[in-house]
């Protein structure tokens, strides 16, 4: 059932404080709530309630504002409850009348509502940050004809992953279903395989190579032994195939997957994660998913961004990228300055200049906007460090591409609630020293009178 619009009581209520008597006014958030279309971004989720039953959904303006405060402040699913109840700011942000002593819905509807979104929805909330963007003049509609792309890697919230334990993992998660349907396995080696995995880990650590690859060998033997007693059990009981036939497949492509494949295994729990080399030195390889990203030449705006699984070529990542800005500001980017990973692009409608090719430099211009293409690199370290792209924990390919849209959405209204401050404190600075040189001339003319 949808939910009903929000209507404020003109009375004031003896027995509650409301917001608006409490709170600072002229607050970047407070202006940032008076700027969103909250009236159009409720007809665009309210679809997911098409039925007129049941119990009254949650209010779309609390949904999308917790949305929009997780993503800019990075705060967890857990910490926010306390973070809302705490800041009246956020509650007027969320649409509340009077301040709020309890959180208003459980924690677990943010989870729920985020299940129900796809990439396309929420690329809408990314997008009413864009229009916010060219709305408080952050960049211009000119900004949009010449952008920056490039790509990084979202990792994953994954343990690195080595063989002793995967193999590990995996058996103790077979012996765990068993125990829990009532299979009767012949042995389950926890106590030899918790010796097996330290003697592993300690012989690695000691560059112990030999002694650590047979203990690897045993826990891989170890976990084999494990999953034919189950397969052979499951036959009598076909019954529990649905319960183990998830972990079955990923034993089974562990077990028979080899260092030099390709789409190999890394996570039970994640098996969408990927191995990606970016060719750094500190950290050579990267496990999660391969993420683009754009943004205007002049300034540090997100205006696209999106997960890419499958670890694509940049190159072939290009077109995607431009058309997705082209959704979601409806404008076509004229030009497009990338680094030699596009080398070898698909071709597209904008004009592609590659870093380091001479070719291209041919105007004072044109050097310099390749020289700013640079300045997108501190913005993906902003995106990492100050957001959640340097660590994502919502679950499979969709959460990876949830994640992605977020951080640049979180990014993006850190930069609106920049300005809105500086300008705010912009114009009280003025008016002060207007009042202040007014002072002055009259104490000056006094001054003179006397004389």
């Amino acid at each position: 059932m949808q939910a009903r619009p929000i209507k404020h009581d003109e009375t004031p209520d003896l027995f509650r404080s409301e917001l608006k008597s409490i709170i600072n006014l002229d607050h970047e958030l407070i202006q940032l709530s008076e700027l969103i279309n909250w009236e159009g971004l409720d007809r665009e989720f309210s679809k997911f309630f098409p039925s007129p039953c049941g119990k009254e959904a949650t209010r779309t303006r609390l949904i999308v504002g917790l949305f929009y405060l997780k993503a800019a402040y990075k705060v967890s699913d857990e910490d926010l409850p306390q973070r809302w109840v705490e800041n009246p700011y956020w509650q007027y942000f969320c649409g509340e009348q009077y301040l709020q002593h309890q959180f208003p819905i459980d924690r677990t509807t943010i989870s729920k509502w985020r299940k129900r979104l796809k990439e396309t929805d929420v690329e809408k909330l990314l997008a009413e940050t864009i229009r916010l963007g060219l709305e408080t003049e952050i960049i211009r509609e000119n900004d949009l004809e010449k952008v920056i792309a490039d790509t990084t890697v979202q990792e994953k919230a994954i343990t690195y992953p080595t063989d002793s334990k995967l193999y590990f993992a995996a058996r103790e998660k077979l012996v765990d279903l068993s125990k829990e349907h009532g299979l009767d396995l012949r042995q389950t080696y926890i106590r030899v395989g918790k010796e097996c995995l330290w003697k592993s880990q300690r012989y690695g650590h000691a560059k112990q190579m030999k002694r650590m690859k047979k203990q690897v060998k045993k826990l891989k033997t170890y976990l084999g032994c494990v999953y034919r007693d189950v397969k052979r059990q499951l036959v009598t009981h076909p019954d529990l195939e649905l319960y183990f036939s998830e972990m079955m497949c990923l034993t089974e492509k562990l077990l028979n997957q080899k260092r030099e494949d390709k789409n190999k295994l890394y996570s039970l729990h994640a098996p969408e994660v990927e191995c990606i080399g970016k060719g750094k030195a500190n950290k050579h390889y990267e496990f999660g998913v391969k993420v683009s990203l754009v943004t205007p030449s002049r300034k540090n705006f997100v205006i696209g961004i999106q997960a890419l699984p499958g670890n694509p070529y940049d190159g072939h990542s290009l077109r995607g990228a431009l058309n997705q800005v082209e959704k979601l500001t409806g404008k076509r980017s004229r030009s497009c300055y990338v680094d030699l990973g596009y080398r070898g692009h698909e071709e597209t409608e904008s004009e592609v200049f590659i870093s380091r090719q001479k070719k291209n430099y041919q105007t004072r211009k044109m050097k310099a906007a390749m020289k700013r293409r640079n300045a997108v690199e501190p913005l993906i370290g902003h995106l990492k460090s100050d957001h959640h792209l340097g660590r994502n924990y919502l679950k499979g390919k969709l959460g990876d591409q949830l994640n992605a849209i977020f951080s640049g959405m979180g990014y993006n209204l850190r930069v609106i609630l920049k300005k809105l401050r500086l300008l705010f404190t912009n114009i009280f600075y003025d008016l002060y020293s207007l009042i202040f040189k007014n002072i002055f001339f009259f104490d000056k003319l006094s001054a003179l009178a006397l004389l």
